[in-house]
Formats: C-alpha cells, structure tokens, sequence
C-alpha cells in the first residue's frame, strides 16, 4: 500500500451517483413497478435473481425451517449481540413533553413512531444477519408497529436462514423475496403484495442506492451509503499487526472500499505495509481486498498526532480507530467520524457485531453532518402550541409587525382580528 503524504490524499470518491446507464436503468424500474406492481416486480427478480417466484411473503414453514439450520453458536451469538443493541439504543428513547408558563401558555412536543418501515437487507454472497439487527432494533425501540423486510432470494427461491433467524430475534416476521431497485420500488408505492412505507433503511448494491435517491422525498430514507471506510490513527505503540488487520476488515468488503493509517511514525508505516502484504497472502477474499488496498488505501505521514486529528477530521471517515498512548486524553480532538473507537482491544469488527453500538454509519465523509443510525430515525416530532389570551394581548402587536415587514399582511390580519376583540371587551368593560 502506498506510502505518502497526507495533504496529498484527499480520499474522496464520488461513487454514488452511479453512471448514467446505472441511473437510467434505476429510473426505468422504479417507473415500471410504479405501474405494473407484482408483474414488474416478479419480471425483474426472475431476470436478476433467476428465480420466478408468484408469492413474495416468506411464511412460517421457512422461519421454522430456518431455524433448524442454524447452528446454536450462531444463534446465541445472535441473541447476545441483540441484547447489546437493545441496551445502547434504548438509551436514546426520547419522551414528549409539555410546558405550560405562569400566563397560561402551553408549548410542548409530541413524539410518535413512524408506522410502518421497510429494512432493505442484502443477500446472494453478501447475507448480513447483523444488518437485520442493527436496522430492525432501534426501530422496534422507537415503536414502530410494522417493519417490513426485503431482501432478494437466492436461485432456490429462498433465504438465506441466518437472515430469517435475525429477523424473528429483532420481532420482524414480515419479510419479502424481492430486492434490488424492483425492492425499492415496491416499499415506495406499494403492490399487490406489499404495502407501502413511510421509510426505507439499510444498504445495498449501487442499484440500491439510486433508487433510494430517487424516491427520497415519496418516503424517508436512512442514507444513501457508499462502500466501507476504515482510519486508523496510530502512533508508535500501536501493533502494527492489530493496525493491518483492522484495515483489512474493512477492505474486504467491497474493491471500492477505503483503508487508511494515519501515522507520525515512518516506522509504523512500514512495519503496517509489511504486515499487510503477510496478511493479504492468507484472506480468502484477497482479490476484492488487494483491489481496495491499491485503489483507495493509504498510509498518510503527518509530522505529529495535531496534523493527524487534522487529518482525519477532513477526510470524516466512516470508522475511525484511534491507537496512541492515552488515546481518551485525544478523543476531545476527533469533529468529524461515524464511528469512533479507542485504544488496542476496540477493533472495528466489535461494532459492526456485537459492543451495540450501531453499524449503519455515514461514508464518504459525509460524517460532517451526519450520525449514525439511531432511535431517532424511527420517530417523528409535532409541535404542540395553545396561546394565551393574556400573552396574544401583550405579544400581538409584534407578531404583527414581523408579518408585515415580510410582507404577508393576511398573517398580521389574523392575528389584528383577535386584538380588535380583546379591544371591545376591554371597553365594554370599562363602560
């Protein structure tokens, strides 16, 4: 992996905006499922998944079948990390509230859930049981009474049976053999078989995320995500094999993936590249992560541990591993990162799995104003306001002059009206 400066790598790659061949071909499903609905849906997953399938809804045989062949580790291991995601997220409940001032007015905030979201989960080779997890359980937390799965089956017409396991752990027992732009399509406007939602999260295929770009706006979304990213901040007391592995954790995933050591140390860096190239020699999946490496990796010299906070702040990575001495006594510096964990032992692979915190994080440096996935996504706010009587009469006027000064008169009339009123009473009861 190359060896260089970090004012020379700006680490930006403008991968969601797909081709204009990738665009199109979105817009054309999305259009064709909005007319036709199940027979589009059914057309397009028989061309893309091989399977013609007539009825999308996965049933209780294969929820039970699904858990026969599963094994008890995997299915422990499942409940466990569930458990963690519950106890994080239930931390971020929010409640409403109401406050009423001396003068009778009353302002508050109502939160409710959404009612119904759609969980886009990926599948073939790419099957994540935890994605189940982290996208289905905040929003259980958050209330919301229906989730939705979709996920494309394989060639047999089924699913991949970790994913059923998870979804019935998370509460979700509504699941669909669709996916791809077809699935997208399907939650937005709804069809025969699948009712529409108000919000669609999870990651996807390229295809996936247009999609979700395009019909943002008919529904929420959680984020249009690009492939992983992983800094790793590390001075001369990292272990430079700790410092690999964890680049390679993230570049495994997609050749479009970025793994970058932020260092003061040339040591480190070599001893790093070393490691890696020892490393790659074993991974089974070696070619996507060599392409990664050469494409999007880095080892970025800076002159000290500012220049590397620096650094990272600008690139607002995804994952941010920071391994230096005392590394809580840095963490103050770090503005901008999805993710951010501390010291040896917190490698990136216990949040994608297990700590609880949650693994649908901004990409693309758009960690600069955005979070991660939380309860939050799930809800909605309504601001709840009853006026006083007392605080119209004394505050009118200016209500007044503001509307009139943008020019909206008719606002500045309605609220006239009433002072015209408080106005006759207070003669009336003069006389």
């Amino acid at each position: 992996m190359r060896i260089m400066q970090a004012a020379d790598y700006d680490g930006k790659r403008s991968v969601e905006t797909g081709s204009l061949e990738q665009r199109a071909a979105v817009q054309s499903i999305l259009a064709e499922v909005r007319q036709k609905g199940d027979e589009a849906v059914r057309a397009y997953t028989e061309r893309f998944d091989r399977v013609r399938l007539e009825r999308f809804r996965v049933s209780d045989e294969e929820y039970a079948e699904a858990e026969g062949l599963v094994s008890a580790e995997v299915k422990a291991a499942l409940a466990e990390a569930a458990a963690n995601i519950r106890d994080f997220h239930q931390r971020q409940v929010r409640q409403s509230w109401m406050a009423m001032r001396e003068s009778g007015t009353l302002l508050g905030q109502i939160v409710r859930p959404l009612k119904r979201v759609g969980l886009y989960v990926p599948g073939g080779t790419a099957a994540y049981p935890s994605s189940v997890l982290m996208n289905a359980l905040p929003a259980k937390i958050a209330g919301v009474p229906e989730l939705v799965i979709v996920t494309p089956p394989g060639e047999d017409g089924k699913i991949n049976p970790a994913i059923l396991v998870a979804a019935r752990i998370a509460g979700v027992t509504e699941m669909y053999k669709v996916g791809g732009a077809q699935a997208i399509a399907a939650l937005t406007y709804g069809t025969e078989q699948i009712k529409p939602v108000d919000k669609i999260v999870g990651p996807g295929n390229i295809y996936v995320a247009l999609a979700k770009r395009e019909v943002f706006g008919l529904v929420s979304i959680d984020m249009v995500a690009g492939p992983s990213e992983i800094v790793v901040l590390a001075d001369d007391s990292a272990n430079p094999r700790y410092v690999a592995a964890d680049l390679l954790s993230q570049a495994e995933h997609d050749p479009m993936s970025a793994a970058v050591l932020v260092t003061p140390s040339r040591a480190l860096a070599e001893a790093v590249a070393a490691e890696l190239a020892r490393q790659l020699a074993d991974l089974p999946r070696r070619a996507i992560a060599e392409a990664a490496l050469r494409d999007f990796g880095a080892i970025l010299l800076v002159k000290d541990l500012d220049e590397g906070f620096a650094a990272v702040n600008r690139l607002a990575p995804e994952h941010l591993e920071i391994m230096v001495e005392n590394p809580f006594d840095q963490l103050g510096k770090v503005e901008n990162a999805g993710a951010i964990f501390l010291g040896p032992y917190s490698s990136e692979p216990v949040g994608d799995y297990f700590a609880g915190t949650n693994h649908v994080i901004p990409t693309n440096g758009t960690a600069r104003f955005s979070s991660p996935l939380s309860v939050d996504d799930f809800i909605k706010k309504s601001s709840v306001i009853s006026y006083s009587k007392q605080d119209l009469r004394e505050h009118g006027h200016k209500i007044i002059t503001l509307a009139e000064q943008e020019g909206l008169r008719a606002h500045g009339a309605a609220i006239r009206e009433r002072l015209i009123d408080f106005a006759k009473e207070e003669g009336e009861r003069d006389q």
